[in-house]
């Protein structure tokens, strides 16, 4: 299907003032039903040590690049280069690409090394690990099996390997979190629906979710409905790409007909204001990932997202970080780069901490001690950091 042309942004009309009408959106604090936070100068070190959620991370994209390097020498896979440096450079490591087919080439080399149960739990792994360390609390890793069948591994041999993974790096750190197993829409839809049935055989056995992913246009949601439709009969958590490379028909498309509950990206929504009523109505959380759709060319740079606006007008958006190595990103990266780019405040960012864990894939119960904890944490070490200011200003 073709790719109408972009209209212009539809915006719809924010929330009013009572007072003197001028577009004010919804107060965050006021969202989370907590006051807001103490003056705090917003830096990158803050964000580092508040609680954060990766809804939206991809594992074939977040390797460590000396870990590729070294997978691929022992496993005798032949790169485009064997250095860091060269390396970078082949798989666009945070370069604007010509679009999301482009971007989607650097998969390519990450799948080449794989192929194997040791590779596949080391990439988990390290991961885990990688996120843990910035303080994600919990994450949501996706990847789809069946891109790592080359060497003859089963499909239970490949999710097993980065369960124990993801389990490990829980032992070591107390990362949460599991696995989101992804349908390609450019391949043929019964593999999409071999792999719901695969998704459905692990619930509540690390496998926290469904999604459609790969290349958008062209490949319609809808073509991969029986898969979803499974998912949805044995009530499966599901998200699905959309709005990236396509415009809202297809948001639309994963909402209904797929019945996804998030939608990945959803950069295009603001094209119509309907549909983004609608989204906004049955909180449908959006998985944000500024720096991925600045390298794909889904906007002209960080400061043309719309992500502020869709957090204004009171979607639940949350931030994350796509492919933590093709990117070159991290959490603390994006939401540093909503700060300093889009003008969102400490109390704004909170909010979107907060609204990550409401997200999450996680039984309620679950969610609720969790955001308990969270917020109590959230508003911890909002206070030292403070406190370290105004001991600081004292002295000064």
């Amino acid at each position: 299907m073709p790719d109408p042309v972009r209209p212009s942004p539809m915006s719809p009309t924010p929330v009013e003032s009572e007072s003197d009408g001028a577009p004010v959106g919804i107060p965050s604090a006021a969202r989370r039903g907590l006051p807001p936070p103490p003056p705090v100068e917003v830096t990158e070190e803050l964000l580092h040590a508040l609680p954060k959620t990766d809804l939206h991370c991809h594992l074939d994209g977040s390797l460590r690049i000396a870990t590729l390097l070294e997978l691929a020498e022992k496993g005798g896979v032949r790169l485009p280069a064997d250095n860091p440096e060269g390396l970078a450079r082949a798989i666009h490591m945070g370069q604007v690409c010509d679009n999301l087919e482009d971007y989607l080439t650097a998969f390519d080399i990450t799948l080449s090394v794989l192929q194997t149960e040791e590779g596949l739990y080391r990439a988990a792994h390290e991961l885990a690990l990688d996120a843990a360390s910035e303080n994600v609390r919990y994450l949501e890793v996706r990847y789809s099996p069946v891109l790592h069948e080359q060497k003859g591994l089963k499909l239970t041999a490949i999710i097993e390997s980065v369960l124990e993974g993801l389990r490990v790096a829980k032992r070591e750190t107390g990362i949460k979190g599991g696995v989101i197993i992804c349908g390609i829409r450019n391949q043929d839809p019964q593999t999409s629906l071999r792999l719901a049935e695969l998704s459905v055989a692990y619930k509540n056995k690390g496998v926290k979710g469904f999604d459609l992913a790969g290349a958008e246009y062209n490949f319609p949601a809808k073509d991969h409905k029986a898969a979803f439709q499974l998912i949805l009969n044995n009530n499966v958590n599901c998200t699905c790409h959309a709005g990236e490379a396509y415009g809202p028909e297809s948001i639309a498309q994963a909402l209904h007909y797929n019945g996804a509950h998030r939608i990945g990206h959803g950069t295009r929504l603001r094209e119509d204001g309907d549909l983004l009523n609608y989204v906004n109505d049955h909180r449908i959380p959006l998985e944000v990932c500024l720096s991925s759709n600045v390298q794909t060319r889904a906007v002209e740079g960080i400061g043309a997202h719309p992500l502020k606006f869709y957090f204004d007008y009171g979607l639940r958006v949350t931030v994350n970080t796509d492919n933590r190595l093709i990117t070159d990103t991290t959490v603390t990266k994006e939401l540093w780069l909503a700060h300093r780019h889009l003008g969102f405040s400490l109390e704004d960012l909170c909010t979107v901490l907060v609204s990550g864990f409401k997200s999450a894939f996680l039984p309620f119960r679950e969610k609720a001690d969790l955001l308990e904890e969270v917020n109590r944490e959230i508003a911890e070490v909002v206070a030292r950091f403070h406190q370290v200011e105004s001991i600081a200003a004292r002295t000064a």
